[in-house]
């Protein structure tokens, strides 16, 4: 098992497969812009297997495909299939659920193991504002479909943002009650250039005590990688906070990320960045992973957030 200086042990690996998407939410990219045309670069599907390949050699286990949307990249089924093939324990995938209906069966026969579907309002009108003219019947549908294909658990995150939806995390809450859905509050995540900056932030603290004020008992279920977890008495479902800025969880991070241009970035808040394209052996791959891993830094400084050029290429 290979751990960095902190004495981490790093198995899990995030990876953006595109910056591509095909809605403009408004906290994803600056002024809400979407990624619909094609990038100027996308990491190749050798350039992945590699990198997990070598990954696996020292401990890797759970593997997340991100984007952009990842359903818009063609190849996306054979990644899965292949991935898979390779002996990843966890192989899971986060999407906006606008393609995920008609193949979720398909995914899942490929090997994915579970998904988690973007879904920030309840309200048809705000959920078009926050996505730039999302239809909410498609996540519905998305849901529905990713139940009748076995995924398990079907996760669903909301992200809160001051003044738009954050009123809303009681109805979401309720989702958990009749469903074994894992529905997760993540912070907001300013991004340079976007005017949702921390202000619009609600912290994971506020939508806890928002729960509470409505009424609901909320019963505490432990944490699991970066959530706290909580439950509704007798619920199906589990409540998730994600707080990467009001309560960071850099002393047990065990992930690096490899955005949709390839390259490794130890850490979301760093700089250090390491470029894939140049491996051309086995040897080459392990020898980035282990300096990936070597330079992951010990976390950012408490209480400081630095914003982020854009989530659409680090995948989150």
């Amino acid at each position: 098992m290979l751990k960095d200086g902190t004495g981490r042990e790093i198995t899990y690996l995030r990876i953006s497969v595109t910056d591509r998407c095909d809605l403009r939410c408004i906290y994803c990219v600056p002024g809400g812009r979407g990624h619909c045309s094609a990038p100027h670069k996308t990491v190749s599907r050798d350039g992945i297997f590699g990198l997990i390949r070598a990954a696996l050699k020292h401990g890797l286990r759970k593997v997340r495909l991100t984007g952009g949307e990842p359903l818009l990249r063609r190849d996306l089924t054979e990644l899965i299939s292949g991935i898979k093939e390779m002996g990843v324990a966890d192989l899971s995938l986060t999407t906006n659920g606008t393609l995920l209906a008609q193949k979720a069966f398909e995914l899942k026969r490929a090997g994915l193991d579970r998904v988690n579907i973007s879904m920030d309002s309840l309200d048809p009108g705000v959920y078009a504002r926050i996505t730039g003219g999302g239809d909410l019947r498609n996540l519905f549908k998305a849901i529905e479909e990713s139940v009748r294909a076995g995924f398990n658990p079907v996760k669903i995150n909301m992200v809160p943002i001051r003044g738009i939806n954050h009123l809303e995390a009681t109805a979401f809450a309720r989702l958990t009650i009749e469903s074994p859905f894992h529905v997760r509050f993540i912070e907001l995540m300013p991004i340079k250039g976007s005017k949702w900056g921390v202000e619009h932030c609600v912290r994971s603290d506020e939508v806890l005590q928002l729960l509470k004020s409505s009424g609901m008992e909320i019963l505490p279920r432990g944490d699991s990688g970066s959530s706290r977890n909580y439950a509704l008495p007798g619920a199906k479902g589990i409540i998730g906070l994600i707080s990467p800025v009001s309560n960071h969880f850099c002393a047990s991070c065990n992930r690096l990320r490899l955005t949709s241009a390839g390259i490794i970035r130890p850490c979301l808040f760093a700089d250090t960045e390491i470029d894939i394209s140049r491996a051309k052996s086995e040897r080459d791959f392990e020898d980035i992973f282990i300096k990936a891993v070597n330079s992951k830094p010990p976390g950012k400084e408490s209480g400081a957030f630095i914003p982020l050029d854009s989530m659409s290429e680090v995948g989150g």
